[in-house]
């Protein structure tokens, strides 16, 4: 199968692409002319080569997208004018409703229909959450991810899983940094909690890889529930303790690389992917990008090597991932 590519609008937010000062600059602008806004990533994905969007949260949202079109049909249309197309859409938005108590489920489930109806009009299929993210190490009193804690993240899951499936949507979990669906282990948990029919993984290579974990390893212990995948490259497991907080994700950023320049094993993790439901989208996920048509071009080149068929015996057939340069935690 020739996969389609794919990418995280977030790589289109970083301000010297749009000739500006700062990511606030960036919003700010997006915010007063989304069209414009939309018209630039559109141009960009078309030169690159890429074909398929992830939406993220604000410029690149779905209320953007409705600003700048009028509606779901309508920012379709666009694209496809352009050979595009939304493959899914990121719960990332600061005014989501919180998963965390788990006290607010009607507003949780009315958000993820809002959005399910959207992705449903405009020809995707897949709606993309996250888990609450833990507390700093040391905080008290603690906040511990266990079995109880899982167990109401995965009630809520179902139910939002289900109400979203009314709409022909699947529902996947992203595997974020600092989040309780970050190790090895509370990725295995949650799956096991889960219905296949209604939960799907969205595992992410970078993140998992940043936690100390395998990312080949939980693609093959979780083949059948990816229903679509991040690739993504990282330097090193995050080694220091970071402060949770508004700031994690720019924390976090150091640690993280485009593909091919970092630990992630690429030929394990495409030929994992190859075995997956979500095996015809490959999203490339490069976090703001200066020049995101150059390095959406070097990340489909990685992807299309990866996944190039090598004879047994050649050196680069089965490349392992470099274990000793991880630590422990997953």
């Amino acid at each position: 199968m020739t996969p389609r590519f794919a990418t995280d609008v977030i790589t289109f937010y970083h301000p010297d692409f749009w000739g500006l000062d700062s990511g606030d600059a960036v919003r700010a602008w997006a915010l007063r002319n989304p069209e414009r806004f939309w018209e630039g990533v559109m141009e960009a994905l078309a030169e690159a080569g890429v074909t398929g969007i992830e939406l993220t949260f604000a410029p690149g949202d779905i209320d953007s997208a409705l600003r700048a079109f009028g509606s779901a049909p309508a920012f379709r249309h666009e694209l496809a004018a352009r050979g595009l197309s939304v493959v899914s859409a990121f719960i990332a938005d600061s005014d989501a409703p919180d998963w965390r108590h788990g006290d607010n489920l009607p507003a949780i489930v009315a958000d993820a229909e809002r959005r399910a109806s959207f992705l449903s009009e405009v020809g995707a299929d897949l709606l993309i959450a996250g888990l609450p993210m833990r507390t700093t190490f040391g905080t008290r009193p603690p906040f511990f991810v266990d079995a109880p804690y899982m167990t109401r993240m995965a009630d809520i899951a179902h139910v939002v899983g289900e109400a979203v499936a009314q709409h022909g949507i699947r529902l996947a979990f992203h595997t974020e940094s600092n989040s309780t669906l970050w190790y090895e282990r509370d990725i295995d948990l949650f799956m096991a909690l889960t219905d296949p029919r209604y939960v799907w993984l969205c595992p992410d290579s970078c993140h998992i890889a940043l936690g100390g974990g395998d990312p080949v390893a939980v693609a093959r212990r979780h083949t059948q529930r990816v229903a679509l995948a991040h690739w993504k490259d990282a330097v090193r497991p995050i080694d220091v303790e970071l402060t949770i907080d508004d700031t994690v994700f720019a924390q976090q950023q150091p640690y993280m690389t485009e593909l091919g320049t970092g630990i992630v094993d690429w030929r394990g993790w495409a030929d994992a992917m190859a075995r997956t439901p979500g095996a015809g989208i490959v999203l490339i996920e490069l976090d703001e990008a200066a020049d995101p048509v150059a390095a959406l071009r070097a990340g489909t080149a990685v992807a299309r090597a990866a996944r190039r068929p090598r004879p047994p015996g050649h050196p680069e057939a089965d490349l392992p991932l470099p274990r000793d340069q991880l630590r422990s935690g997953g």
